[in-house]
C-alpha cells in the first residue's frame, strides 16, 4: 500500500505488520498487539499516528479483565440505567466532579473506588446509598429510582451485610488464623491504624502484621481475615471492598491523594475515635505494639519488610498467605 513515511516526509511503499508492546499498568507488565508500518524505501517502522486503536487503552482493558474490574461503558451504563447524570451519581458516593467523568472517558480507576461501583451493581446497595444522601437528587428523581429498585429487589440487604454473605462464608481454618471473619474487628483496627493518617499500601501492611502476630502470640487471629500475595506485599482478601464500606457507606475514613514527584499516593485519616472495647487485651496490646513498631517505617520501607517474610516468599501472586507461616514472623 501507498502511504505518507513520516521518516521520509513522502508517499511510499509502507508494509502493515502487527508487533508486541509490553506497558507496565500499576507494576504488572501487559502485552498487547500494535499495528505498524515499515516504509520499504529507507526501512523504518512506525505508528500510524490516525489510528484510533490506542495500544494504552488495549492494555487498560486487559489490566481490568485480569482483575475483573468494570470497563468504562460498563461505568456509564450503570449510571445511565437508572437516569443519573455524572454529577448526581458523583455526589451520592462522594466523589470528586471529574472522577467519574475520567473512569467512563478511559481511564484506569482506582481499585476500591471500581470495588464499591461493582457493589452499586447490587439495586439494594444503590437503594440505601441514595435514602442516606437524598439531598443530591430532585424529589422526582429520586421516587421514581427508589421505585424502580424496589422493584428490583428480592431480599434487601445492607454492603456489611452483602460482604459478609460473600466473602465471609468461611468456617474458623488455618487461613483465617483459626478465627471467623469479625467485621467489627477489621473496622476498628482500620480506624485504629488510620488515626493519624496512613498510606493504603502500608495499612494493608499493618492489618496483616496484626493478625499475624496475635496469630503467632496467642494461637488465633484477631480479625479472622484472610491474607493474600499481591505486588506490594500481603493484603486482606477483599480488601478493596472493606475501605469501600469505610469510605463510602459510613463515611468514617476519609482519603485524601498526596501527589509526588513520580506518583499519587492515597492516604487514609479516620473522621472516628475506634471503639477499642470491640477487642481483647491481648488483641488491643498487638494493635499497639505493631502500630508503635513500624511508626517510623515509610510506605516503601515496609512494603519491602514483608516481602522478606517467608509466608511471602513462598507463595504466588494470588495464593492465600497462611498462618501457618506466623511463627517465621520477623516481629
Amino acid at each position: 500500500m501507498k502511504g505518507l513515511c513520516p521518516n521520509c516526509e513522502k508517499i511510499t511503499d509502507l508494509k502493515i505488520f502487527k508487533t508486541k508492546e509490553i506497558f507496565n499498568v500499576r507494576s504488572e507488565p501487559i502485552e498487547v498487539d500494535v499495528e505498524c508500518y515499515k516504509c520499504m524505501e529507507c526501512e523504518k517502522e512506525f505508528e500510524d499516528p490516525r489510528s484510533k486503536s490506542d495500544p494504552l487503552e488495549k492494555a487498560y482493558r486487559e489490566y481490568r479483565n485480569r482483575h475483573n474490574m468494570l470497563h468504562p461503558e460498563e461505568i456509564c451504563n450503570l449510571r445511565k440505567h437508572y437516569g443519573l447524570t455524572q454529577r448526581e451519581l458523583s455526589g451520592l458516593i462522594g466523589w470528586g466532579g471529574a472522577t467519574l467523568s475520567r473512569y467512563e472517558n478511559g481511564a484506569l480507576q482506582d481499585i476500591t473506588h471500581d470495588r464499591f461501583l461493582q457493589l452499586l451493581k447490587k439495586p439494594e446497595n444503590l437503594q440505601s446509598l441514595i435514602l442516606k444522601n437524598c439531598d443530591f437528587l430532585p424529589d422526582e428523581k429520586k421516587e421514581r429510582i427508589l421505585a424502580e429498585l424496589s422493584a428490583e429487589i428480592g431480599e434487601s440487604c445492607t454492603i456489611p451485610e452483602f460482604i459478609e454473605e460473600h466473602f465471609g462464608k468461611y468456617e474458623p481454618e488455618i487461613d483465617s488464623g483459626f478465627n471467623k471473619l469479625n467485621l467489627d474487628k477489621l473496622f476498628e483496627a482500620i480506624k485504629f491504624f488510620a488515626t493519624d493518617g496512613v498510606f493504603k499500601t502500608k495499612l494493608n501492611k499493618l492489618l496483616f502484621y496484626a493478625d499475624f502476630k496475635h496469630y503467632k502470640d496467642f494461637a488465633v487471629s484477631i480479625t479472622g481475615a484472610r491474607y493474600i500475595h499481591l505486588p506490594h506485599g500481603p493484603v486482606p482478601d477483599n480488601y478493596e471492598h472493606y475501605f469501600a464500606i469505610l469510605i463510602h457507606d459510613e463515611k468514617v475514613i476519609q482519603p485524601r491523594e498526596v501527589d509526588y514527584d513520580d506518583f499519587v499516593g492515597e492516604e487514609f485519616y479516620s473522621q472516628k475515635e475506634p471503639d477499642t472495647s470491640v477487642f481483647k487485651t491481648s488483641e488491643l496490646e498487638i494493635l499497639g505494639y505493631v502500630k508503635n513498631y513500624f511508626k517510623k517505617y515509610t510506605t516503601k520501607a515496609i512494603r519491602d519488610f514483608s516481602h522478606n517474610e517467608r509466608g511471602y516468599k513462598e507463595t504466588e501472586n494470588g495464593e492465600t498467605i497462611s498462618y501457618k507461616y506466623a511463627d517465621d514472623l520477623q516481629i
